[in-house]
């Protein structure tokens, strides 16, 4: 039988044997036989120029410097960062500890119940395989890869990644560093079509996505693009961390569960965060900058072999914008950059699509400021359910195209038997703009058949350059039905706020709209629009240019707007009010 006494004096023995408060703590709950058998020595302090770490005292750490990393950021450490990561998997879970330093590496494989921490003064750093004598692990097989680009359907070839794992976290307030990644990819497997990419690329392919004759994927042999990629993973906590030049994507999740991002600072050259088919997801008080891409970008791709839906999902308390690449991070927040990936500048976003197979619901989007970038799109173009969808309290500022695009398409990127998917129970609230593009509205639009239904926004203040002629401007938008999803997909908007075509039940009311110059065009154009109310919305009046312009409109009613007498009709074929 266990003597309490005895046990009680060689504890305080072992107290007196060792300076952590922790590891005293810890002593005094489990007994100094049980806790002594559970710690290996590779979890005590690392000596490094004569000190202990002060961090690696704490009892279960994984100190990479004790599995040979030199942290000098010459030669890569990727072996002895994966010998510590299974050390704390065999161990039943801890946490792989990176004091300060330089860690060059190629892939790192996560596994269950372990946690990485980057500490102060800690820059994990992707090695160049053309530099630094190594490669990435390669891109796995992926038989449905034909239906969304290469990034978006292989995990392996990444800085960090991890697959079928539970309970799993980075943290810490060190950086991650994409030095050796690559933010291109080859393409489509099969011959790109005219609804693969943007038309206002005008043919030109930026980011090295339409392939190059090559096998597909050859070129990407031995090389990493993205910093985090996740798959079929749940329990996840990544907060703290900074990433700069994520590749591809700096997170890649796909089928993600219960997955919690707090407190990122995030400066990349392509997409921030990539949230693919999952589920109960926490995006808070993160900054991401992404001036070639999209910040915030929730997806529901193919990847998978079969359709998931992007769920229960809130962003919140969140900044994304389009400075100059890397003046996020060092502060100083330029904007000389003139390169931007198509038409219509900087991107920078939160965005629903494009990748859309699976489908969104239940989605939550508040307290966000966007600056020198796009705005919020909501897009399903490959057969997506888009529901019940709640934004609220926006402020956007100096954006480059319109504060809300809605667009219901029909690209299909998808296996045969697809068809157009809906888009239905938006509410948008309490969203203040200035500085926006005058070039394209906001836009709401489905396409012929297929309306987008129930959208309400309220409360919104908007104040653009102006400057539009009517005189220029196809009254008319072409539909582009199959098109890449963007605004100037239609050209240059028929309407200087609001342009909605093909949509059941849209009501706006406490708009007021504002412009710096002028504008011929007509405040809001309704094309194919059925219960159409407008209340308390306000927009300059020009001689000429009609508040409303109406083509094919059922039901419509607007009460108290612009000082106007109340006007309700039953059905227009085409008027302007």
């Amino acid at each position: 039988m266990s003597n309490p006494l005895k046990d009680q004096l060689e504890t305080r023995r072992l107290n007196k044997q060792t300076s952590s408060p922790l590891r005293r703590g810890l002593l005094r709950m489990f007994g100094s036989g049980a806790l002594a058998a559970t710690l290996p020595m590779y979890a005590l302090p690392v000596m490094a120029q004569g000190k202990a770490t002060a961090s690696a005292n704490l009892v279960g750490n994984f100190n990479v410097r004790g599995f040979g990393a030199s942290g000098n950021g010459k030669k890569h450490d990727t072996d002895a960062i994966n010998r510590a990561i299974k050390a704390a998997a065999a161990a039943g879970g801890g946490t792989v500890y990176f004091p300060a330093g330089k860690y060059l590496s190629f892939s790192i494989r996560l596994q269950s119940h372990v946690t990485l921490y980057l500490d102060a003064g800690a820059t994990l750093i992707a090695a160049d395989p053309a530099k630094h004598g190594g490669s990435y692990d390669e891109a796995e097989p992926n038989e449905w890869d034909v239906y969304q680009d290469f990034g978006h359907s292989h995990w392996h070839n990444s800085l960090i990644w991890g697959e079928n794992l539970e309970h799993i976290a980075i943290l810490g307030s060190g950086l991650i560093y994409g030095a050796g990644l690559t933010h291109a990819g080859p393409g489509p497997r099969r011959t790109a079509k005219p609804g693969d990419m943007p038309l206002s690329l005008g043919g030109s392919d930026p980011h090295g996505e339409r392939g190059n004759g090559k096998t597909y994927g050859a070129d990407m042999m031995g090389k990493g693009n993205k910093a985090i990629a996740l798959k079929n993973c749940k329990n996840i906590i990544l907060r703290d961390i900074s990433i700069f030049n994520g590749g591809h994507f700096a997170l890649l999740a796909t089928a993600a569960d219960n997955m919690t991002i707090d407190n990122l600072k995030v400066d990349t050259d392509r997409d921030g965060f990539d949230i693919d088919c999952c589920r109960n997801v926490h995006i808070s008080n993160c900054s991401i900058n992404s001036p070639n891409d999209d910040a915030i970008c929730l997806k529901s791709s193919y990847a998978l072999g079969y359709k998931r839906f992007t769920e229960n999902i809130s962003i919140t308390n969140c900044q994304v914008s389009g400075f100059d690449l890397g003046t996020f991070l060092d502060g100083s927040f330029q904007r000389k950059q003139e390169f931007a990936p198509d038409n219509e500048g900087v991107a920078g976003r939160i965005k629903l699509g494009t990748e859309s197979n699976g489908g969104f619901r239940n989605i939550a989007i508040s307290n966000c400021v966007f600056e020198r970038c796009r705005g919020l799109a909501i897009e399903s173009v490959d057969g997506a359910i888009i529901e019940d969808i709640s934004v609220n309290n926006l402020t956007m500022r100096d954006l480059t195209n319109p504060p809300i695009f809605i667009r219901l398409g029909s690209r299909l990127r998808a296996p045969d038997g697809a068809t157009t998917g809906a888009i239905r129970r938006i509410n948008i609230s309490n969203v203040t703009v200035s500085g926006a593009d005058s070039r394209y509205a906001s836009i709401i639009s489905g396409v012929p058949g297929y309306p987008i239904e129930n959208v309400r926004i309220s409360n919104m203040h908007v104040l653009h350059q102006g400057g539009g002629d009517l005189g220029k401007i196809a009254v008319n938008p072409p539909e582009n039905t199959g098109s890449y999803p963007e605004p100037s997909m239609f050209g240059l908007s028929p309407a200087h706020a609001l342009f909605a075509r093909h949509v059941n039940n849209l009501e706006l009311h406490h708009v007021d709209i504002k412009y710096v110059q002028s504008d011929s065009r007509p405040a809001i154009v309704l094309h194919d629009v059925s219960r159409a109310y407008f209340g308390q919305v306000h927009f300059p009046q020009q001689s000429g240019a009609p508040g409303f312009s109406l083509l094919n409109v059922k039901d419509f009613l607007a009460k108290d707007c612009n000082g106007l007498a109340d006007i309700q009709r039953k059905q227009v074929e085409r008027e302007n009010l």
